[in-house]
């Protein structure tokens, strides 16, 4: 199935702090355009360890894309009714670094009579006071790797959803491009023909001015050479040959699966050398503007090209 670049997921475990407490994680995954997979990691602490998992499974299942995993925790609330029943269930309270902090608190005072006292809350917030229950290691890196495979399948569902979106759109522009062509190339001959036409009447007429009647037929006959191999080159015939394979080629690609960014991306600057081709040898206006049209789609099909993996 074809994918968008970009997406989101979130997924949340919960994890044992011990002594009845419990911390909510929840790890988000989130992706944006990129031409290869740059994968980023902004993960607490105790979430570390989890890392080389995520990184594995974010390679197993993604090929572009600028992926960044990122956890977050805090505890539940219900360790706020566990603290009723044990005051220990949210942190001890190290007794030799509260002293520490009260003799710091006197010397302070000495030497500064006015400053005021540290509060509760305050002492409580002082790093080492209070140390928090963490859980054990394992537990942590189980759930990471839970919650991030959990977010990653979140982030592969919604890059699928945009990716078929994506699809929907560039087949609508391909069939606007094939109605252009439609329309244009049955009248290239006409085109070419009636320029062909002008161009000989005009130097005809220039040449008619001239008494020398020989050299004037064989300067004629040159003529009508040049202007037939003008003709030659300025005929688009191939150009809307491999316009049209060029769509299908597209459209090929979208109906098949996995990435095919890399490939549309190709086919766009072919597309687009076939557009600025009929551009320079159109002989008419209805033939410029048609190639200004496709150059149009082409720029729009571009830029949906470049959130497609």
């Amino acid at each position: 199935m074809i994918s968008s670049m970009t997406g989101y997921g979130s997924a949340s475990r919960q994890v044992s702090l011990g002594a009845g407490v419990v911390a909510d994680l929840q790890v988000e995954c989130r992706a944006v355009n990129s031409r290869f997979l740059d994968l980023g990691f902004r993960l607490p602490d105790e979430c570390r360890g989890a890392e080389s998992a995520l990184r594995e499974l974010a390679t197993q299942s993604l090929s572009r894309g600028k992926v960044e995993f990122r956890a977050a925790w805090r505890v539940n609330s219900a360790a706020a009714g566990a603290a009723k029943s044990n005051p220990h269930a949210l942190g001890a309270i190290s007794r030799d670094r509260l002293d520490a902090l009260y003799t710091l608190q006197e010397k302070a005072q000495e030497a500064f009579p006015k400053a005021q006292e540290l509060s509760i809350a305050e002492v409580l917030r002082w790093p080492g006071i209070v140390s928090e229950p963490r859980g054990e290691e394992d537990g942590w890196i189980t759930a990471t790797v839970e919650a991030g495979r959990a977010a990653l399948a979140a982030l592969m569902e919604s890059r699928h959803a945009e990716g078929k979106a994506l699809v929907g759109v560039l087949t609508g522009i391909t069939g606007k491009m094939r109605d252009i062509v439609k329309v244009i190339e049955p009248k290239v001959p006409e085109y070419v023909a009636e320029y062909q036409k002008k161009l000989t009447e005009r130097l005809a007429e220039a040449l008619a001015a001239q008494e020398q009647a020989k050299a004037g037929a064989e300067l004629m006959e040159r003529i009508r050479q040049e202007v037939v191999l003008y003709a030659v080159r300025i005929d688009v015939a191939e150009e809307f040959a491999r316009l049209k394979t060029h769509l299908q080629a597209v459209d090929t690609a979208l109906a098949g699966k996995g990435p095919v960014g890399k490939r549309l991306d190709f086919l766009m600057q072919e597309l687009n050398r076939e557009a600025n081709t009929l551009s320079s040898k159109s002989v008419s206006e209805e033939c410029t503007q048609a190639a200004l049209e496709l150059k149009l789609f082409i720029e729009q099909m571009r830029e949906q090209v470049q959130n497609l993996e």
